[in-house]
């Protein structure tokens, strides 16, 4: 006699996105689900989707049709909602589909986000600051505690606080880490200097610079080590930036092109006005002109 199974989410990742798991386990059954009766998850944790790969995907499922089916669970007005599978739902509605195959399941609202969570971390779908929010956002919502969480989501303690920690950094860093400009390491390596001054401007030297985790964490500890005074230079630096950023955008916008404009620590620097061809260069001339 075979040993009863544990609950899903009692068996960490794989039990959720288990196709064969979810058919046997007597809460879910396979459909041809119509595309205008589905409905996304608001608490779907994956904010950002690539249009060019949804687009691919989108010629794949027109060539050969959905290969693996969404996951969904049934609304009391009929509707569905999905639970995992929202790529393949988007590309699937760019395909001109109708119906797309689906595992209907039933599932109560607290494991939703869970359990989306979850099927897209397995499969690398969010990026870092997606799943720091969807961590603290089942945190708050469940009144869990990280260590709560680690055993729900099936990731190590210390995992879930590092992610959490990514939101202590100013927003500008986040977005980067985001659109990967910078990678986990940096921003770890930026969470060990306290200053939001000082973490901006390793960031602005990262991208500038290609700095390597390596670099970042060595120029940390120097940061660090300045003290008040490096807090001040760096306040400065990014003051300096913000003036140098509105101009740039200024002569941007009065000579219709992206104006290039470097500056270093003693003032000195250059303007790059750059054009496409010999009219638009006569253009960029005649504005020259206009000034004199």
């Amino acid at each position: 006699m075979s040993a009863p199974k544990r609950s899903a989410l009692g068996r960490g990742l794989d039990a959720l996105i288990s196709m064969d798991d979810i058919v046997t386990s007597g809460t879910s059954s396979i459909h041809e689900i119509e595309l205008s009766k589905i409905v996304p998850n608001p608490d779907q944790p994956r904010r950002e989707f690539d249009q060019e790969a949804l687009e691919e995907l989108a010629a794949s499922i027109h060539e050969l049709g959905i290969i693996q089916p969404v996951s969904l669970r049934q609304l009391a007005g009929g509707d569905y909602q999905i639970i995992a599978g929202e790529r393949r739902y988007r590309a699937a509605q760019m395909a001109g589909l109708e119906t797309i195959p689906a595992y209907v399941r039933t599932a109560e609202d607290e494991t939703l986000m869970e359990m989306a969570l979850i099927e897209n971390i397995q499969r690398e779908d969010l990026n870092a600051i997606e799943i720091a929010l969807a961590f603290q956002k089942l945190i708050e919502l469940y009144q869990l505690t990280q260590e709560k969480l680690s055993e729900r989501v099936g990731k190590k303690r210390t995992t879930i606080a590092n992610y959490l920690r990514l939101l202590k950094l100013p927003a500008e860093v986040q977005i980067g880490l985001r659109d990967k400009r910078i990678d986990m390491g940096h921003a770890r390596a930026l969470l060990s200097v306290a200053d939001p001054a000082l973490q901006l401007e390793l960031y602005e030297r990262i991208l500038s610079d290609g700095l390597s985790v390596r670099n970042v964490e060595e120029l940390a500890k120097t940061l660090a080590a300045g003290g008040e005074r490096a807090r001040k230079k760096a306040q400065k630096k990014v003051m300096m930036r913000q003036e140098y950023n509105v101009l740039k955008s200024h002569l941007s916008d009065f000579f219709q092109a992206k104006v290039q404009f470097s500056c270093d620590e003693k003032g000195k620097g250059k303007i790059s006005i750059p054009f496409k061809n010999e009219e638009d260069l006569e253009r960029i001339i005649g504005l020259f002109d206009k000034l004199k």
